[in-house]
């Protein structure tokens, strides 16, 4: 199996080497950001972008310097970019791997009214979503997309 784009095999399935890891926004040869367009997620935090490294690897330190440099310089332009067109309440940045191990990270942008803040988007709900917000917030991502396709080109 192949990372898209990588030409280097990995060791055992891994779904972010065998596809994209959701709605591809941009793509460099060390990493690619996408939205994560899975129904679950989309439903309550539409906000959710990953910076997925192409080759598997799967922690940030078995990068080299320079990669750990070009990768942290990525996310925080999805970070600055994210923040910039939609003004949320806070960013979260994860990189947990959990569930699969190969290196992303996640940059979520929260707002006070969505249904898990100010817990994390893996906890329990505090309150149920708002459509509406969702829907408003909806209606923005492919703006926020192409000025990330911009920011990281």
């Amino acid at each position: 199996m192949t990372a898209p784009g990588s030409g280097t095999a990995a060791a055992a399935p891994c779904p972010l080497c065998d596809g994209l890891g959701g709605l591809l926004v941009a793509r460099q040869p060390l990493w690619r950001v996408v939205r994560v367009d899975d129904a679950v997620t989309v439903a309550q935090h539409p906000a959710f972008w990953r910076l997925i490294w192409n080759t598997h690897v799967a922690e940030f330190t078995d990068l080299p310097r320079a990669e750990r440099i070009a990768c942290m310089d990525a996310v925080a332009m999805v970070e600055r970019t994210v923040r910039h067109q939609l003004k949320p309440t806070k960013i979260n940045v994860a990189s947990l791997g959990n569930v699969v191990p190969h290196l992303h990270w996640h940059v979520v942008a929260r707002f006070a009214n969505d249904a898990h803040f100010p817990q994390p988007v893996w906890a329990s709900p505090q309150r149920p979503a708002d459509p509406m917000a969702v829907q408003a917030l909806q209606r923005r991502l492919s703006d926020v997309d192409e000025a990330l396709r911009e920011a990281l080109a």
